[in-house]
């Protein structure tokens, strides 16, 4: 076991009188005599190999009052080193250099800053408890130089893009990582234990800083956008104005704002057809609600979705009446207040406001129309307090509040967390304890609790956990979190095996197995039962493949699918599957996967599978495709179909979903990017004629009566939607974008299940199209850039 922690690196860093030119030529003075930091060591795949001569690192830095500087030459042969252009934050086959930056020298909260040989950028947030957040976009300069005996950079991290404290003399946290993209190695300067404890304990450490000076923090991003919208014979067309804002409101906490939100360009959601008892969700695309959110994630309390979705109100209508109802609530304003003190304090704060809504009723005898409120005016407000300690360690407490105008319902959950990590960093406990209260206004507050408990060893070669997840049945969340479902009393185990160096023709592998026993909390009757393992292993060629097994013996009992809370019983689960994905460094790489499932359970024939394909195409470092083909078969499957007299019906059905999709990016240069994205989702659902009700026993019986033609409505269904994206986006200044984007979207649905492929196609493009056209330009400005402007226009005028 090596003892890496203990041996710390420090690399001392001088002022400069003049600040480097950003070329990555290396040719400036200061470079000349800086301290240089070498003698990389690999981590991944093996650990403590060191580099070739000609394969050596070294780096240098200097200082001014503006920025932090870096200059790096990476030895190499030319014709090996791999420089896939791509968007920004994306890293393809393409090798990187990374600076890490830790003014708290905390290990837990780190500013990850690289730059890849095709000289492309990407940023992110790192800390033990979100991982890797590169929804964080700074604005620093790069640039990059290719030679002979290998590849250089350069590197200017402004002070706006930390956050840090006045000290006279302080040590921040450093670390450097290279990557070799041909073989999927990785080396630091200080050296990495990957068999234990965050990457953050690991760090060296940056000496030399004399009086740094923390900046105003004020960024101001001012945006509009001009849309043409097309759908059903009728066009119109919007232009918005609004503002983004980032204020350092002290050293350490940063205000961000967004004043008359535009979400028009927002990727659109891969929508499928839900048959199930829970709602459907959708990530998030907006980069507001994606960006610097690691506190408020705390205790899975904040599901920023909400904010901004569809309206939740109910409307009773006469039988003579259609409503038109908006997809979503416009978002008004939101804010994000968040930081850390260098001793490890944690404060977020969010609020949100969103627009009172209304849906048109309609009388379709008169044709008279009237409006109703689906959505009142809502604010949303979370506050967490986050302590650090230990360099791996945290305790945590957060609030989510919700305040809807008027006799709509409000919410509040309050939740407390610890996540402990021994001083040797072998052990970790997890425990969650929340709270949440449901003000329905015109009934009794509802008062819920939920909590979860996990113990493991998270070091060495073998690893085991122990957890529990509880929840009752008045436990509700969904006003500003997510939560499929409450009252469960679960328990759960895990053991694994892996490796973290080479052995024979594995970079490396792991196995593992699970058990998990589930319970009702109220009752506490027993639910389900599954236990499973699984293996994957890379190879030493850089392919990678694993399979999985999951077996539920016994009688499951599953108190959801009815949605009246009784049990239905299904025996025997037993699921398979593999997947297989090759070396994307080749041109043509290709990613499979395929699963299988049965029931072995008297009178049932169900009998599932599913495969993916999913080839990629490299034509040159320019362009990019990807295709996937997703088709999943289910025969033989019973569930909900609908309700009569609210008596719940089930049906066997045979079900088909086929899903193609591609994307395909052509990156000019790191400022221009073409891409498209495509997507085709088709699913039939064909019931059998005779239909089933569901017995106090758990059991299914056709002896009602029931059949397709007799319970109100064709619960056949095929559903079909259309997207495509084409966006092209130029960086024409630092932080500042136009992005024009074009949008086509189709939708139908009916109950045509035996259509074949073509015809639910040509079904399809018979719909109304929606075309969409924007045109959007933001442009970054810097506080501190407009005031050296300014006073360097004065200067000259002086």
């Amino acid at each position: 076991m090596h003892s890496f922690a203990q041996d710390k690196k420090t690399l001392n860093i001088s002022r400069t009188q003049e600040a480097p030119k950003i070329d990555g030529l290396l040719d400036d003075a200061i470079w000349q005599n800086a301290e240089i930091a070498t003698d990389f060591i690999q981590f991944r795949p093996e650990m403590g190999i060191t580099l070739s001569d000609n394969e050596r690192t070294e780096v240098k830095m200097t200082y001014d009052d503006e920025a932090i500087y870096i200059a790096a030459y990476l030895y190499d042969d030319p014709n090996k080193i791999m420089k896939q252009l791509t968007a920004r934050d994306n890293f393809g086959q393409s090798d990187f250099f990374a600076l890490v930056l830790n003014p708290n020298n905390d290990a837990q909260n780190d500013s990850q800053f690289f730059v890849f040989s095709s000289g492309v950028q990407a940023d992110a947030l790192a800390s033990p408890s979100i991982g890797e957040d590169f929804s964080w976009n700074a604005v620093w300069d790069s640039a990059v130089q290719m030679h002979d005996d290998g590849w250089s950079l350069e590197m200017k991290i402004p002070y706006r893009t930390l956050r840090f404290k006045k000290e006279e003399n302080p040590t921040w946290g450093l670390q450097f990582h290279r990557h070799f993209r041909r073989f999927r190695s990785q080396y630091t300067w200080n050296p990495i234990d990957v068999t234990k404890g965050n990457i953050g304990l690991y760090h060296g450490e940056l000496e030399g800083l004399e009086n740094v000076e923390p900046p105003t923090r004020l960024i101001l991003y001012p945006f509009t956008t001009g849309i043409v919208n097309s759908f059903n014979d009728e066009t119109t067309t919007d232009l918005t104005f609004g503002m983004d804002v980032k204020y350092g409101i002290t050293e350490n906490f940063t205000l961000d704002a967004t004043l008359v939100p535009d979400f028009s360009q927002a990727g659109f959601d891969n929508v499928v057809l839900n048959l199930g008892p829970f709602e459907q969700t959708f990530s998030e695309q907006r980069q507001f609600f994606t960006e610097g959110v690691d506190l408020f994630s705390t205790a899975g309390l904040f599901f920023s979705r909400r904010v901004g979705s569809r309206p939740t109100g109910n409307l009773n209508l006469e039988e003579n009446e259609s409503a038109d109802i908006p997809d979503e609530v416009k978002v008004l304003n939101a804010i994000k207040v968040s930081g850390r003190t260098p001793d490890g304090w944690g404060i977020g704060v969010f609020n949100a406001i969103t627009k009172k809504t209304y849906a048109t009723i309609t009388d379709e005898d008169t044709g008279l129309s009237r409006r109703e409120v689906v959505e009142p005016f809502t604010n949303y407000n979370i506050l967490v307090v986050d302590k650090q300690y230990g360099g791996n360690s945290s305790i945590s407490l957060i609030n989510t509040n919700v305040i809807r105008e008027g006799n709509f319902r409000d919410a509040n959950v309050t939740a407390a967390r610890a996540n402990i990590i021994n001083k040797e960093n072998t052990f970790r406990v997890v425990g969650e304890a929340k709270v949440s209260n449901v003000n329905y206004q015109e009934a009794d507050t509802e008062t819920g609790f939920s909590s979860f408990f996990f113990a493991g060893k998270v070091a060495g070669n073998f690893r085991y956990s122990f957890d529990h997840r509880f929840a009752d049945t008045k436990y509700e969340i969904n006003d500003l979190g997510l939560q499929f479902r409450n009252n469960f009393n679960n328990f759960g185990a895990d053991a694994s095996y892996q490796i973290f160096e080479p052995k024979g023709k594995l970079n490396n592998y792991r196995i593992n197995a699970f058990v998990n026993y589930r319970m009702l909390a109220s009752p506490g009757v027993f639910a389900r039962f599954n236990f499973g393992g699984g293996y994957r292993a890379t190879t030493t060629k850089l392919d990678a493949y694993g399979f999985r097994l999951n077996i539920e013996p016994g009688k499951q009992y599953d108190f959801f699918e009815s949605r009246d809370g009784r049990a239905f019983i299904f025996e025997n689960f037993v699921s398979t599957g593999g997947w297989i994905s090759t070396n994307y460094n080749r041109v043509f790489a290709i990613d499979l996967r395929a699963n299988v499932g049965t029931l072995f359970e008297e009178g049932r024939d169900l009998f599932n599978y599913d495969f993916e394909i999913s080839p990629r195409v490299r034509f040159n470092d320019n362009f990019l495709m990807v295709y996937r083909l997703n088709f999943n078969h289910r025969n033989g499957d019973r569930g909900y179909a609908t309700a009569v007299d609210g008596e719940p019906i089930f049906g066997e059905r045979n079900r088909q979903i086929v899903t193609n999709s591609i994307s395909a990016n052509y990156t000019f240069d790191p400022f221009h990017v073409l891409a498209l994205t495509f997507r085709h989702y088709w699913d039939t659902v064909d019931y059998d004629y005779d239909m089933f009700t569901l017995l106090n026993n758990g059991r299914l019986t056709t002896a009602s009566g029931f059949n397709v033609d007799n319970i109100g409505g064709d619960p056949n269904i095929n559903f079909s939607t259309w997207n495509i994206d084409l966006s092209y986006s130029w960086q024409f200044a630092p932080g500042s974008f136009l992005t024009a984007l074009y949008r086509n979207q189709l939708f139908n649905i009916d109950n045509q299940s035996e259509a074949s492929y073509g015809d639910s196609l040509g079904n399809l493009f018979d719909q109304p199209m929606q075309n969409t056209f924007s045109l959007r330009l933001q442009y970054f400005v810097d506080y501190n850039d407009v005031k050296r402007l300014m006073k360097k226009k004065n200067n000259s005028n002086s």
